[in-house]
């Protein structure tokens, strides 16, 4: 009897064993999935994880209600995607990584000569190309690289035109009484995409020379150190703002008449602020707690860019209505 006691309590502490390794195991889990999460907040773009996510939540929770159901109950994957294209940019995807990050800036003072910007990506190029060939070597032509300008408002474009797509197939599905929860996931992805490359555009950084020190003439005494840009967009936002902080400043969607000029404006806009980062930053408007000025321009840049985010969603859907345009015949050869 006194054997079996031995062995069933050996086997109870046996239990207790396993079942505190298992909690050691789960807990060491936890901890290292948190790791990851602030690192990957450390080393985001702009708006860092946190600015993106509001972005896309506050967006998404001010979808009209005239818009698909499914489309504004997701406001929790939307918000989860507004940092979706910075998780492309870890160095062990070499490919992804360099092919995509001037998407996420473009330098408007060095194509101030092009007015209006061409709307395709390719003849962007080509004028590109076309000024490179024209600039002396002394007066640095790689400047005009595609890579070195940015190509912002392209794909805010072409992610726009594939959500716009996207609907107009979950349309011809909804009247063929077909399937559409394919379609619904693909419309959800690219909207919460899209608000990534959106958010970029409102933060004054992303379209400028100026996008991390101040460069050339600098009358004013701005900071030429390289820690203005994470400074503004990552940690004064995580560590001062929160998504109810603007959300306010959103109003219901506008039709936009002609979505890739708007949006120009709009990184116009945003580049027409730059000094203004840089004389905040100068008061000490974004070190530890920051200053009403800083906090006022902040919420009302992500403001800004919810409020484009959702005019472009609203857009889509719209003119997703609209006959598509037959192809025209090939040309006689």
């Amino acid at each position: 009897m006194q054997f079996a006691r031995i062995a069933v309590l050996s086997q109870s502490r046996g239990k207790l064993s396993s079942t505190k390794t298992e909690r050691f195991r789960r807990g060491l889990v936890s901890m290292m999935l948190i790791g990851l999460v602030l690192l990957q907040s450390v080393g985001a773009g702009a708006w860092g994880n946190e600015g993106h996510t509001y972005i896309n939540r506050v967006a998404a929770e001010h979808i009209p209600i005239t818009m698909p159901r499914f489309f504004r109950s997701a406001v929790a994957e939307i918000a989860y995607l507004g940092p979706e294209p910075d998780r492309w940019r870890s160095p062990s995807e070499f490919a992804l990584k360099n092919a995509q990050e001037p998407d996420h800036f473009i330098d408007l003072e060095r194509v101030a000569w092009l007015d209006p910007l061409p709307p395709g990506r390719y003849e962007f190029y080509r004028k590109l190309y076309e000024k490179r060939a024209a600039t002396a070597s002394t007066d640095h032509p790689d400047d005009y690289l595609p890579e070195h300008v940015g190509l912002q408002p392209y794909i805010a474009m072409e992610v726009y035109g594939r959500l716009k797509a996207a609907f107009r197939e979950y349309r011809q599905r909804l009247a063929a009484h077909q399937p559409t929860a394919a379609v619904q996931q693909a419309i959800i992805f690219y909207a919460g995409w899209l608000g990534h490359y959106v958010g970029d555009g409102s933060q004054p950084l992303h379209t400028t020379i100026q996008y991390n020190g101040w460069v050339g003439p600098n009358p004013n005494g701005y900071t030429t150190g390289h820690g203005i840009h994470a400074q503004f967009e990552t940690a004064y936002v995580a560590a001062n703002i929160t998504a109810k902080d603007f959300a306010g400043l959103v109003k219901s969607p506008e039709r936009l008449d002609d979505p890739f000029a708007r949006y120009v404006a709009y990184l116009r806009q945003s580049n027409g602020m730059v000094e203004n980062v840089y004389a905040l930053e100068k008061a000490g408007g974004f070190t530890g707690k920051g200053s009403p000025a800083a906090f006022d321009f902040t919420t009302h840049r992500l403001a800004a860019a919810s409020q484009m985010l959702l005019d472009l969603w609203y857009t889509a859907w719209m003119d997703s209505a609209l006959p598509v345009p037959e192809h025209a015949a090939p040309a006689a050869k």
